[in-house]
């Protein structure tokens, strides 16, 4: 698996989430197997550079390569400002955003709503490959299967994608207006597949070993790329890519494994975006590795409380601590399941 000169060990990928992928949580789906992360998306506005949210999405400090930066935008000329800015800054690889379904981006033509006006996507992408070339630097495009459900476009304009030199193209099986109610649908990836000759990767509903494989055999895509469904299960980048690889699942980790892994997550984000802001940021991160075991509702609500950092993560460690007596031997998925049976 190859984007532009960049050889990937393998094809399972972590999708670029606002709010999420952070580059604490990249490094640490890294570790755990996804062969490539992009960050969250990073607005194209230079007024906005100095604003200590967009500093934080601009930080790559000790991250693993390639380092792939996300940019979102309307104008061509913004798009490829952006573009030289970021790559000035650490950034390997450009990712167009043209898949991003939220109100508040697409209700200023950026994201998924670029899919309305073809011309004007193209133009962007045009724009941002040139303003990459003189650093050798790939730019990919990840969209949707168009605005609207009965208006799929995505064919359409990866192949123009493709021409402009865009050179891998990741496809959201759902339409603009779909956001992500319903089911992914992969026909379109599928399509697309057959379309272009630079690398397509699937993405949509992904959430698990078995899931991976059969989007793969139903697209024919080169990769899989996981977003929501890793949230919280980190460890399923390296669960996919070894049933891939194998034919086989690994077994599940161990609730001590669980605690490192959350510890060291913590600590990482702390370091990021300080005391104030990490003990309220680092919350939606441990309500979703906590979700489903016994007490979870409310441990959360009792975190909730919790406004210091050195007390938020011994709450968490303690709480696990106790999870993992209750578990004995049994996996942190055996004491999932075992309480939503109970429940």
């Amino acid at each position: 698996m190859r984007i532009g000169h960049y050889e990937l060990p393998h094809s399972v990928f972590a999708a670029p989430m606002a709010g999420v992928t952070d580059r604490p949580y990249r490094s640490l789906v890294k570790q755990l197997g996804a062969a490539y992360a992009v960050s969250e998306m990073v607005t194209s506005r230079s007024d906005l550079r100095d604003s200590l949210k967009t500093s934080r999405r601009l930080d790559h400090t000790g991250e693993s390569g390639p380092i792939a930066v996300q940019i979102a935008g309307t104008d061509a000329d913004m798009m490829a400002e952006a573009a030289t800015y970021n790559l000035q800054r650490g950034a390997q690889i450009i990712d167009i955003n043209m898949g991003c379904p939220a109100k508040k981006v697409c209700n200023k033509w950026a994201g998924s709503a670029l899919m309305q006006d073809e011309p004007l996507a193209i133009s962007i992408i045009e724009a941002v490959v040139k303003a990459a070339l003189p650093f050798g630097a790939p730019v990919t495009l990840k969209m949707r299967t168009g605005w609207r459900c009965d208006q799929r476009n995505a064919v359409s304009l990866a192949k123009q994608a493709e021409s402009a030199g865009v050179q891998m193209i990741t496809v959201h099986g759902r339409s603009r207006d779909q956001g992500y109610k319903g089911q992914a649908e992969y026909d379109t990836i599928a399509q697309v597949k057959s379309a272009v000759s630079v690398p397509v990767v699937a993405n949509g509903d992904i959430n698990s070993p078995q899931k991976a494989q059969q989007v793969l055999q139903l697209t024919g895509a080169d990769a899989v790329m996981i977003g929501r469904a890793a949230q919280g299960r980190p460890w399923l980048f390296r669960e996919i890519h070894h049933y891939l690889a194998h034919g086989t699942l690994l077994a599940p980790p161990l609730v001590a494994e669980v605690k490192r892994l959350l510890m060291h997550h913590l600590e990482d984000h702390y370091s990021l975006y300080g005391s104030f802001t990490g003990v309220r940021t680092a919350r939606k991160h441990i309500a979703w590795y906590v979700h489903g075991l016994p007490g979870a509702t409310e441990f959360r609500k009792h975190l909730n409380a919790i406004e210091d950092c050195q007390k938020q993560s011994l709450a968490v460690a303690q709480y696990l601590d106790v999870i993992g007596q209750q578990a004995d031997r049994l996996t942190y998925a055996a004491s999932v399941n075992e309480m939503e049976t109970t429940q």
